[in-house]
């Protein structure tokens, strides 16, 4: 992925309260590193948990109307500005896209998304017939994969 991609971090999912702060449905780890979101055009002045969500105080939105008025704005800083990865790390936004390829060399489509059940990451690849399967990302089913492709064993690769 080019270093300076737009990747999502948050979404506005709408106002809390009367003053201008949005709730926010957060993606990363922490956004507190972040103060500039969409190439300079908001800044991140606060943030807190609030009780259904991360609550952030925009310098930019000032009533609940313009709150109200950012409801499902994404929230994006370039790809160069996310801290780097340690070996096996991946930031989903490098591997959503890449051409998928079997242990055998079969083409097998591309990632079209990354779900987390809560044992961790699930890979779908969508065949270019337009059927989808799931395999997991671990070192078993993804014994490799880098900016170019993502490896799966054979085994792993449904019909």
């Amino acid at each position: 992925m080019p270093k300076d991609t737009p990747v999502t971090l948050a979404v506005i999912i709408g106002a809390h309260g009367v003053t201008g702060e949005v709730r926010l449905k957060v993606f990363a780890e922490d956004l507190k590193p972040y103060k500039s979101f969409n190439n300079g055009t908001l800044t991140l002045k606060s943030l807190r948990h609030g009780s259904n969500g991360e609550i952030a105080r925009i310098a930019e939105v000032n009533d609940r109307n313009a709150a109200e008025a950012l409801r499902g704005t994404e929230l994006t800083v370039p790809r160069s500005a996310l801290p780097p990865l340690e070996e096996g790390e991946y930031y989903h936004a490098d591997l959503l896209g890449l051409p998928a390829v079997s242990t055998t060399g079969e083409g097998l489509g591309r990632i079209v998304a990354i779900d987390d059940f809560g044992a961790g990451d699930v890979i779908e690849i969508e065949r270019p017939d337009g059927k989808r399967f799931m395999v997991p990302m671990n070192p078993d089913a993804v014994p490799e994969w880098d900016e170019e492709r993502m490896i799966v064993s054979a085994a792993f690769v449904s019909a």
